[in-house]
């Protein structure tokens, strides 16, 4: 009987534990006022979270807005994940996501910095294999927005990305590669639209807040940002015509904040240095609405 009833214990929790990996969250805002969150943990790699993390905290750079706040850590480690990081608890799916950030400006103090700020989704399944869909900048020049994809299985990574000055209103490149077989290509016609971008004057991620996200269908996404003057969105890249890189399965929701070493941005190949300061990044808040069946 003991045997039964211990085995009935193990079914259950497992059970319950399959049942906890399959949660998905429904629509949210989290605005990061309180000293926790209900919807995103945070990454616990290495020491000093006290010192990394900051919930519900006053905006250093705009009265009366309560922010997460990163810091980075100069003496941490290079690599994606090894700097401040938080997690969605349930997962998402397709779907809106937007976020409101600033991130920290280092020109006059370290400009070949080589930090990175990640605002993204990612999870690894064993098949399909990875979802993960981002809006990056590397600090060291805030006018240049990195958004794309990453799809496929472990070991066989395939990329549609864009590259973009948006005070410029520059598109550097917009393309797809396969990380095993080296294929690598420029996309064009519907799947390369707006094919240009109006600059926004003055743009510099560093020098305010602003609302960024986009939109995850199918067989479809579309990032874009809200225009600090006139409140227009503005799309950077609506990705459509191939489901190609478009990742089709769940995923978890993220911001990050990390050092690297090896990938300098767009217009300094010296932007790989080590962060000589704990820089700070703000995100007033972050929101997803699931799309609708």
């Amino acid at each position: 009987m003991k045997h039964l009833l211990s085995l009935a214990v193990i079914i259950v929790a497992g059970l319950s534990a399959c049942t906890q990996k399959e949660r998905y969250h429904d629509t949210f805002v989290e605005d990061f006022s309180s000293s926790s969150s209900k919807i995103f943990k945070h990454n616990t790699f290495g020491d000093g979270d006290a010192f990394r993390y900051a919930y519900g905290v006053e905006s250093p750079s705009e009265k009366g807005t309560k922010v997460l706040s990163f810091r980075i850590d100069p003496e941490g480690p290079a690599g994606a994940g090894k700097g401040p990081e938080v997690i969605s608890k349930n997962f998402t799916h397709f779907g809106t996501y937007t976020a409101r950030l600033k991130v920290p400006d280092i020109r006059d103090i370290q400009p070949d910095a080589g930090v990175v700020v990640g605002y993204f989704t990612y999870h690894m399944d064993s098949d399909p294999g990875l979802s993960e869909i981002d809006w990056e900048w590397l600090i060291a020049d805030p006018e240049v927005i990195y958004v794309g994809t990453w799809t496929g299985p472990r070991g066989d990574l395939r990329r549609i990305g864009r590259t973009i000055n948006m005070a410029k209103g520059i598109i550097y490149n917009t393309s797809y590669r396969e990380n095993l077989s080296g294929v690598r290509r420029q996309l064009t016609g519907i799947q390369s639209q707006p094919d240009t971008i109006p600059a926004i004057e003055g743009y510099d991620a560093s020098s305010q807040f602003y609302t960024y996200g986009f939109d995850w269908h199918p067989d479809r996404i579309r990032w874009w940002l809200i225009h600090p003057v006139t409140a227009d969105t503005v799309v950077l890249w609506d990705y459509k015509g191939s489901l190609e890189g478009i990742p089709q399965n769940k995923t978890h929701y993220r911001m990050n904040f990390w050092h690297t070493n090896n990938w300098p941005v767009e217009t300094n190949p010296n932007s790989i240095e080590k962060p000589l300061h704990p820089y700070e990044l703000e995100i007033d808040w972050m929101s997803y609405d699931p799309l609708k069946k």
